[in-house]
């Protein structure tokens, strides 16, 4: 598993003239709010409150940019699907991550976010084909995974893998709490930065 011997914050953006001006490999996450995305980005890099969480789902409504080794950039995209949310909010939300997407030449995968204890939505469904046309690779990680008994776990994964209609192995199983599937998450992302002459020791 990659050792993370520093993880930064570097800046909050909206819109690509405030991007960081980084060759770097980005990796980005995204997911319906309180998905528990900060929470894994969080165990990914071992620190407790790199990304903050927040108890108002929604609330998060910028793209954050962090360095790792200085090597790497781990980039947290604004939760999606929050009713709550205000109107203005929820209509931000798709120009400005589908422009990052659209736009940025060195982003390598984005990191797909479900709780294992719902069905995929409309929103997962429209990331998931915003990732196919912009020839991004997805790296499917499904959250929350010991709120479930092993039978409700099998039961789940099925519905997700027929909703998203991807295979089995495609998903990477993670919980914050056991901190289950940390390495699988790390492996896939390795695989993507191994050889990019940007991401130098």
């Amino acid at each position: 598993m990659l050792i993370v011997k520093s993880a930064e914050f570097i800046t909050s953006a909206t819109k690509p003239g405030e991007y960081p001006k980084s060759e770097y490999p980005e990796i980005a996450f995204a997911g319906r709010s309180n998905v528990g995305k900060s929470s894994l980005i969080n165990v990914l890099v071992n620190r407790k409150k790199l990304v903050r969480t927040s108890c108002t789902p929604g609330r998060t409504q910028l793209i954050n940019f962090f360095a790792v080794n200085d090597r790497f950039v781990l980039v947290d995209l604004p939760g999606y699907g929050f009713a709550k949310a205000p109107l203005s909010v929820r209509k931000q939300w798709g120009p400005m991550v589908e422009t990052y997407l659209s736009t940025r030449s060195n982003l390598r995968a984005v990191v797909l976010i479900l709780d294992i204890r719902r069905q995929p939505s409309d929103y997962d469904l429209q990331m998931l084909d915003w990732l196919r046309s912009f020839d991004i690779q997805p790296i499917i990680v499904v959250t929350k995974c010991d709120k479930l008994s092993k039978n409700e776990r099998a039961s789940q994964s099925r519905l997700i893998v027929q909703t998203l209609c991807v295979d089995k192995d495609e998903l990477t199983f993670f919980s914050a709490i056991s901190r289950e599937g940390t390495d699988g998450v790390w492996r896939r992302i390795e695989r993507l930065i191994a050889n990019d002459p940007a991401a130098v020791e």
